[in-house]
């Protein structure tokens, strides 16, 4: 990016806010929607999460974002086997009669180029390679441990297909249809503690930067700065959830932001990063 590196600072920051807020407030919607609190209760809750998270620093939050995955994936396998057992006729008339539409291949590449963005924000789970092997290798497996949960819940979704786009908590929506009370209880708690390893991974690296720049100044970040960090960014994200709607939030920020992210960090990496990363002479 040369000169341009701070234009990616500054997106980054928007985007973080972005997502601490559609995070914040779905944590509202799934604690009042399966166990009948006040929206805020889960807010609060999320945020506690995330600040002992960021206190704690990389190692702990390596750990949890490992185990998390594993626990994730044997949800969304669970309930794609019951939704398909339930909606399996519902799935495949939805495959079967809805038209095929227009945009599907800009909407993909806007959703990857969005998700793309968060590849700086986790390189910190990656400081122990030291070959080009190791980091491609974990790249092609981080790949398809993202995807394959999101392609089984997508499909059974389907069951759903008409009603499902406008709800605020897709998953909540998919649970009640499917009407299982421990499903929905496991798979709410699944899906916070995702939010919370979303949102901590996210901060972490905003703290990274910040501790970055105190080393330069050969100086130590203060720990305590951390926690305060993340709550700051949490407090500002989560009034803006709470003032303009989860639905809004994703409907009128993600699409804009997509496309700057593809234009400062994405395409610079498949064209000048590319170069660069063929024409190193490192170890292989």
């Amino acid at each position: 990016m040369g000169r341009g590196w701070f234009l990616f600072e500054i997106i980054y920051f928007i985007q973080l806010l972005l997502v601490l807020a559609v995070i914040g407030a779905a944590a509202g919607e799934l604690t009042g929607a399966t166990f009948g609190l006040p929206p805020i209760m889960g807010t609060l809750a999320l945020m506690a999460l995330i600040g002992i998270l960021t206190f704690n620093g990389s190692q702990l939050i390596k750990r949890v974002l490992a185990g998390w995955s594993i626990l994730l994936y044997a949800v969304y396998i669970i309930l794609f086997v019951l939704a398909y057992k339930a909606l399996g006729g519902d799935i495949s008339e939805t495959y079967n009669q809805a038209s095929l539409g227009e945009g599907w291949i800009s909407s993909g590449i806007l959703y990857s180029g969005y998700n793309l963005a968060v590849v700086p924000a986790i390189l910190f789970a990656i400081t122990e390679h030291k070959r080009r092997r190791e980091t491609i290798g974990a790249g092609l497996i981080a790949g398809a441990i993202a995807v394959i949960p999101a392609m089984l819940f997508f499909v059974a979704m389907m069951g759903k297909y008409s009603e499902i786009g406008a709800q605020p908590v897709p998953a909540s929506f998919l649970m009640s249809a499917l009407d299982i009370r421990w499903l929905e209880l496991v798979f709410q708690v699944v899906i916070f503690g995702t939010f919370v390893e979303t949102g901590a991974a996210m901060l972490h690296a905003v703290n990274q930067r910040i501790e970055t720049s105190f080393i330069e100044r050969k100086k130590v970040m203060p720990r305590i700065a951390r926690p305060i960090v993340a709550i700051t960014f949490l407090a500002i994200a989560i009034y803006a959830g709470q003032a303009f709607g989860i639905v809004n939030l994703i409907a009128s920020g993600y699409g804009i932001l997509t496309l700057a992210f593809i234009t400062v960090l994405v395409l610079p990496l498949l064209t000048i990063g590319l170069w660069k990363i063929i024409n190193n002479k490192v170890a292989q």
